[in-house]
Formats: C-alpha cells, structure tokens, sequence
C-alpha cells in the first residue's frame, strides 16, 4: 500500500485540529506526533505517554471522524506514545509523516550509536576531546523552545555548504547547549571521519592559552586550532573580562571563518548582553547566526522525562512506568533545568528502582524533600497569594473572600495548587489560610488546576510563570 494517502488524509487532519483546537494547544499535544504506515497499519504516534493520554481523552473521537470523512480506504488509526512504538520494533520499518501544516522545520529521528556507526578513529578522537556518548542527536528532546536551534545544529553536522558562520546557540544554565554541542561533534565526525573537529570550553581554551603562553608555545596552541575543519567552544561567555585571551580567541575566529572552516559557540546569553566582551569579540559573533534556546515548557519536560526513564529503565532492566501524577508533579516542580528535572527522576529510581511504576505522588515527595528543601529557598502560602493576585490583577483579599466570580475562583485554585506543590503545608492548613476553606476544596482544586493544565494552554503558562517568580 501507498505511503503517500496516509500523509494526505493526515495532513488534511491536521489543517482542521489546528482550526478547532486552536494553535497553542494543537501544538502542545499534537504538533510533535506523526503519523506512521507498517503495511496495512496506520499508527499516530505520540511524542510522549502523557500527550498520547491527552489526545486519548480531549481529541481521539474528534481524530476518527476526520480520518474517516478523509480516508478513502477506510483504515483503522491506532494510537501509541513514542516509547510503545519503538518498543514494537517498527520505527524502522516504518515511514513517519510529520504535521507538515506547522511549517516547523523538523528532522525525522534516527537512531544514532558512536560505537556502532561511528568510525572507531572518530570515537576514540571523540573521547580525547572530552565528548560524552550519551550526548547525542538521539536522546536529545526537541520541542517548541529548542526545535530551530535542534534543526540548526543538524544541519552544520552534515557539512552543507551556505550555513551561517559562526554560529552561537545562547540560553539559561541546564537546558541542552553543551548537550547540542556534543551531539553536532559525533555526528560532524561520522559524517567526515576526515575532517578534524576539535571541542573544548571556553575555560579549557583559557588555562590552555595561559600555559602556552607561560611555555611559549603559543605558535603550537595557534595551530592546533586554526587547523580545524569544525570548532566547537561550550560557554564562550568564561572568556568575557579576560583581555588576552578574548584577543586569541578573536584572531582564532577570524582565521577560521575566512579561511572557511566553521565555528559553532554556546554562551549563557545572546553575546548582545555579554557586556564585558570585547567589542570586536562580541561584534562577530553576532555576524553570524544566534540561535536562543528557551527554557523548556511543560510539554517538552514531561517529554524529557519519559526519554530519560526509558533510559534507566532500559539500564537496570525494569519497565519504564511511573504514574502521571507523579511525572507531572517532576515537570511542575523543576522548572528551571533539565539537569535538575533528571536529576530528580534519577533519585526516585535509585531509591525503588523497578518500584518506580508503583511509587505515590506523596511516596515522591517525602523522597524528594530534603533535596528541594536544601535547593531552594522558603516560600509561604501569604508569598503565593500576594504573587498571584499580582499576577491575575486581584486583591490579595479577594482570594481569601468569599466571592466565587470566576475572575477570582480560579486564581484562587491557582493559588491552592501552587501552595500544595511548593510549601510543605497539609490540605487543611492550606484551607485555613484561604479563608478557613476546608481540604476538601483544596483538594478539588489541585485537582481542577491539574487537569486544566493538561488542557488550557494560558493555565499552563501561568502556572509556570508563577513558579518562576515565587522560585526567583
């Protein structure tokens, strides 16, 4: 059977969900699935577990009807998470047809081992340059906040001619730049065994130019880097300050850009607002691409945690199954890096292992909570009312009122959830603060609030905007 009428009755589908459910939500749940054909089988695969449950639950039926009215053969569409299908052994086989109506740019994932397919040279060279195996393409987890600069780093790793030099992908601490960097070196290498890639950090760059230059042997640390076909410098923001070695790292840029070879940065932020780099410095790195990495959304965290339990659950053998609730409390609770968020999924596993699937949201958080508590500072119940009040344009008396206007009910059961999430207070203590509600409304409203993220893209934004602010 023919790939192609697959694609167009989904593509077809596509262009009326994104009209009926609206473009932010459409690209929440359904703008990383794709739609894949084994034989007679037509599957929509889902980027996580979490959004195949919500497709399952808000769009499923609306989906059958569209595939119906457009499908002239009248197959049968099933629907499976990221993880089931590979674990079915079909990515393969199977040919993926991606909702091309996002105009995203967007790479099919390929399966991507150094041992396996990189030359043995390139591997062994990958490793003396300080490379790590588990950094690369494959487990690298794009979504809205990082997808251009995902597509990017593909592209410059496949040496095609016409990219943008040099290139500098910036954002926050823990979020993929040295991840992205490590990736584009293996792939750049198995790419061109021949060409020569060298990586290193912009700390490594500075105590190694000090001591040439205390040994002079400066000529030598010059050649060992304009010499490169690919260079890749992680945290180029190290060198802001430091006179001499912005100067090296100046003449070392305009030599390999001239003379065509390519340069590939990461920084903490865009080099406009490095303000102690040198002008010259700062002035070429922005001739050439900027590509910013956002912090990731809800969507691509719970994303990064399935992609990491498959990881450790494929590591010490048991199922990759943990209940939603106890996800979802991961992803709403380490916002601020993906480190952290992996960090967190780690703990849990060493602690109950193969339990894991059968682990409590409660279980959770006592194993966690001396590891929040040690990492962040205190927030009260009266911090969160005054913040959200702030932030909806209330009164902090009106969340402790009676009043029950929408305008003012659910920000108070915003204001209930993010104090059950991120202050150690019980339900009925909660309640007493909000006016001497009892737990049971508290309760009702943590749960509303977690459905309602998992359906309403503003409440999804505001939540991680107000965790944001209360976690400074």
């Amino acid at each position: 059977m023919a790939s192609a009428p697959a694609g167009v009755v989904w593509t077809k589908t596509c262009l009326v969900l994104k009209r009926e459910l609206g473009e932010a939500t459409f690209g929440s749940w359904l703008g990383q699935a794709a739609l894949r054909e084994t034989g007679d089988e037509v599957c929509l695969v889902a980027a996580t577990g979490v959004a195949r449950d919500w497709i399952a639950r808000h769009a499923w039926r609306r989906i059958g009807e569209l595939w119906a009215q457009n499908d002239p053969l009248g197959r049968r569409l099933d629907l499976k998470s990221r993880m089931e299908f590979d674990s079915a052994g079909l990515m393969a086989a199977a040919p993926a047809f991606t909702t091309a109506v996002d105009e995203q740019i967007s790479v099919a994932p390929e399966v991507f081992e150094v041992e396996a397919q990189a030359a043995p040279a390139a591997a062994r060279q990958g490793r003396l340059l300080g490379l790590q195996d588990r950094f690369s393409f494959d487990t690298f987890v794009a979504g809205p906040s990082n997808e251009f600069a995902f597509a990017v780093a593909r592209r410059v790793a496949t040496w095609s001619d016409g990219h943008f030099n040099p290139v500098v992908f910036h954002g926050p601490y823990g979020f993929g730049k040295t991840h992205l960097l490590n990736a584009l070196a293996w792939e750049a290498m198995r790419n061109e065994p021949t060409k020569r890639v060298v990586y290193l950090t912009a700390e490594k760059f500075t105590s190694t130019f000090v001591k040439a230059l205390q040994d002079k042997q400066t000529a030598a640390f010059k050649d060992e880097l304009r010499n490169a076909d690919l260079l890749l410098i992680d945290d180029v923001h190290f060198v802001a300050g430091k006179v001499s070695t912005q100067e090296e790292m100046f003449h070392t840029l305009i030599a390999l850009v001239e003379d065509g070879r390519r340069v590939v940065m990461t920084a903490d932020r865009s080099p406009t607002e490095i303000s102690e780099m040198e002008p010259r410095l700062r002035s070429h790195l922005q001739a050439g691409l900027v590509c910013g990495i956002e912090p990731a959304d809800r969507a691509l965290r719970l994303g990064i945690l399935e992609r990491k339990l498959q990881t450790l659950a494929q590591q010490g053998k048991f199922l990759p199954s943990a209940k939603p609730e106890v996800m979802q409390f991961l992803a709403d609770r380490f916002t601020d890096s993906v480190r952290e968020l992996e960090g967190a999924l780690n703990t849990l596993v060493a602690r109950v292992g193969g339990d894991l699937a059968r682990l409590t949201l409660d279980e959770a958080q006592t194993i966690l909570r001396p590891h929040l508590s040690c990492n962040e500072r205190k927030v009260t119940v009266d911090q969160i009312q005054k913040v959200v009040s702030e932030h909806y344009g209330l009164k902090q008396a009106d969340l402790i009122s009676e009043r029950r206007a929408r305008a003012v009910a659910r920000p108070r059961q915003v204001a209930m959830w993010l104090a059950k999430q991120i202050t150690t207070r019980s339900l009925p203590d909660i309640g007493r603060r909000f006016g001497g509600r009892d737990h049971t409304t508290v309760l009702h409203a943590v749960r509303r609030i977690e459905g309602l993220k998992a359906e309403d893209p503003s409440i999804a934004r505001d939540v991680d905007v107000l965790l944001r602010k209360l976690r400074g």
